[in-house]
């Protein structure tokens, strides 16, 4: 049985529990975060630590521990849990308060959760050698995607969408653009240039993302930040997605067309390459 983490309390998953009253049930008021761990180590863990700052900012939610703090809780779960590969999930709320659309006092103490999942083969997904397929749906999500909130019904449902269509995921549109994917950020590939869409409001700011893009610039790989159509996207050479749990995965089809030649393209298999060797090397 899991051991789980609840303010200030490692405990049997079983032993768990939130009040009704929290803030996170009953209006989603509530920000999270997903770090990969690797080889018993966490990947980019201080950018997950940083956007979480942003997030708690952004909707005036105060950090319930110190970084450091959040840094020793997580590393103790993953060894209370025997964690080789996996994930750590944290989610943070504003707490527990009578329900109210006004925010509850400022000393109301908010609820900090952790969990872990075992995902052994992280690293090796089957989908990162033969490719994955996406539908595209509209996006109608609400307009701070920039922020990592737990608001993820669409998200779910576009997962749902793109199961019963026999798809892998699916991409996000908005005024005839890719936003983003439904866990993941979006990319195509097209004469040797890497597009994908630049940081905004309109999508979240992918921790993996910004690692991804940083190597490729590394290995002088063209890079435009901007939106792109999906008629782009299915005339592209290739397409990928990146995010923590699925670091750089290609997409082949969307929906139901083949990109490039139907199979990974060298782009996207030279970013995994490096993308995890250089994560596995930063972890800590």
């Amino acid at each position: 049985m899991r051991t789980v983490y609840v303010n200030g309390e490692f405990l049997p998953e079983d032993q768990a529990r939130i009040s009704i009253f929290d803030r996170g049930f009953l209006f989603a008021d509530g920000v999270y975060e997903v770090t990969s761990v690797l080889g018993g180590k966490l990947v980019d863990f201080p950018g997950h630590a940083a956007r979480l700052t942003r997030s708690l900012d952004a909707l005036d939610m105060r950090s319930p521990v110190p970084e450091e703090d959040l840094l020793a809780i997580h590393r103790d779960l993953i060894a209370r849990n025997g964690i080789e590969d996996g994930l750590v999930y944290l989610q943070v709320t504003r707490g527990a308060a009578d329900r109210d659309f006004l925010y509850p006092p400022d000393d109301t103490p908010p609820t900090l959760v952790l969990f872990t999942q075992a995902k052994p083969g992280l690293a090796d997904n089957p989908l990162a050698r033969t490719g994955m397929s996406v539908i595209t749906i509209p996006d109608r999500r609400w307009g701070r995607r920039d922020i990592k909130t737990v608001q993820l019904l669409y998200p779910s449902m576009g997962k749902m969408m793109a199961r019963a269509e026999g798809a892998d995921d699916a991409w996000m549109v908005e005024d005839g653009h890719v936003t983003e994917g439904t866990s993941n950020n979006a990319y195509i590939v097209k004469d040797g240039t890497i597009v994908t869409r630049q940081l905004g409001e309109e999508i979240l700011h992918g921790i993996t993302r910004r690692a991804v893009l940083g190597f490729a610039r590394e290995a002088q790989m063209r890079v435009e930040e901007r939106p792109f159509t999906v008629e782009e996207a299915r005339a592209a050479d290739e397409a990928f997605i990146t995010s923590a749990s699925s670091f750089v995965t290609p997409v082949v089809r969307i929906d139901g067309t083949a990109v490039g030649d139907g199979t990974p393209g060298p782009v996207a298999a030279r970013l995994r390459e490096i993308y995890m060797e250089e994560s596995r090397k930063a972890a800590i």
